[in-house]
């Protein structure tokens, strides 16, 4: 089977769309809401902006398994169109802000509403594809787009900006989110199945109770920590090692953040022929154990840049590359798991406390890359942020043990 089969399912290749769509306006939402800040707040720029990002965070984990619990059971159709039309809608208010304290209010209700959408999103393509083959390349896909996206949003920006003003780019945030709606109300994406009757707190609380009663899931949260060490000390560090360390500029750092993308997109290429061969378990724990030794052994490179920035430039690069094909190597199985472990009616609050409980690891990794970086040097960052993905690698191999790496969901959570 091709990368490219699930899209002749006409309905996958319609929500497919919708979520490239929905990338392209996001991606376009983060670079404009950063001028923004930094229009209205000057050198603290930053400080607003991680604010935000934080809120945005704080959004994720708090809301995504509460939205599921009081929303799960509408039409799927109408519940993303209307998150989506949210979304649009406050992109739409952006533009027009004139103090921070509404951009912390419109970007907390946006985040929100994507906490209750990505999950409902992403729990309804197992019901569409439902051979594990199929789905497997309509996970490398969806890991592809997250990577084209990064690569194709900031170069859209920078075209739109040389024929409008940055505000602007709030109304090509709204028309990405606009376009994914139109787009999910065309695939008319199957209604969720029938849940049990349950309390609220039994519905928010479904999602992590299979994590905590499935060993392959505790594993996935140690697995979910050790990609996000690695993944927080690229997104936070990788502009201050090029232009301090590396003395670059703003396209060295467009090169740097490239350069991770691509061994990304090369993992998720090459994943869907390696997991019709080895079980996901050790194809995810050799990439966070990749993913540890290249952070570690990574760190010599901010140790010596400051005398050999030239010579070690294409070297950093490498390293970068090699940091995003292990980082894709633990992240684009992972709705495998989330599918073999639960039902198709347990699915939508599962897939909700993976988001959320994935985002609370961000939570700390974020601030841990920036205070490390910013305190102790890049090379004590790499070397402390390796050895926690080390760690969380080690307990991902005593929570998920090799005896139970293939069995159905339900003889696992009996067993775990």
């Amino acid at each position: 089977m091709t990368l490219l089969a699930p899209l002749a399912n006409r309905t996958f290749a319609r929500l497919f769309g919708a979520q490239v769509t929905a990338l392209l306006g996001t991606g376009l939402l983060t670079i404009a809401l950063a001028l923004l800040a930094y229009d209205l707040a000057g050198a603290r720029g930053g400080l607003v902006l991680g604010y935000a990002l934080t809120l945005k965070m704080v959004a994720y984990v708090g809301i995504a398994p509460v939205a599921n619990a009081f929303l799960g059971h509408l039409p799927r159709r109408g519940l993303l169109v209307t998150l989506d039309l949210v979304r649009a809608g406050v992109a739409l208010m952006l533009p027009f802000v004139t103090e921070i304290w509404q951009i912390y209010v419109l970007i907390f209700v946006l985040q929100a509403a994507s906490a209750a959408f990505t999950p409902t999103f992403q729990a309804t393509i197992p019901d569409i594809l439902p051979d594990e083959r199929s789905y497997t390349s309509a996970l490398s896909l969806s890991r592809l787009a997250l990577d084209i996206e990064n690569l194709a949003s900031p170069a859209l920006a920078a075209l739109l900006l040389t024929l409008m003003p940055a505000s602007a780019l709030f109304f090509g945030t709204a028309a990405g989110f606009l376009g994914s709606a139109a787009l999910v109300w065309r695939a008319d994406p199957p209604r969720a199945p029938a849940r049990p009757a349950a309390s609220v707190w039994q519905r928010t609380s479904a999602g992590t109770r299979i994590f905590l009663a499935t060993p392959r899931l505790r594993g996935l949260f140690a697995l979910n920590l050790a990609a996000a060490a690695g993944g927080a000390m690229v997104i936070v560090n990788t502009a201050v090692i090029v232009g301090t360390l590396f003395e670059g500029s703003r396209t060295g750092v467009a090169v740097a953040t490239g350069a991770f993308g691509v061994g990304s997109m090369l993992a998720a290429l090459a994943l869907p022929r390696l997991l019709s061969a080895l079980p996901d378990r050790p194809v995810m724990l050799t990439g966070a154990a990749g993913l540890s030794v290249s952070l570690i052994f990574g760190a010599v490179i901010p140790a010596l840049a400051p005398a050999f920035a030239a010579e070690l430039w294409p070297a950093f690069l490498i390293w970068m590359a090699a940091t995003g094909l292990a980082y894709s190597t633990i992240l684009t199985p992972t709705g495998r798991l989330l599918r073999r472990s639960a039902e198709a009616a347990e699915r939508p609050a599962l897939f909700a406390a993976q988001f959320a409980l994935s985002h609370l690891c961000w939570l700390v990794t974020y601030p841990l890359a920036g205070i490390l970086g910013a305190w102790a040097g890049m090379t004590t960052a790499a070397v402390l942020l390796g050895l926690l993905a080390a760690l969380a690698t080690l307990g991902a191999m005593r929570l998920w043990p090799r005896a139970l790496s293939d069995p159905s969901a339900s003889d696992e959570r009996a067993r775990g």
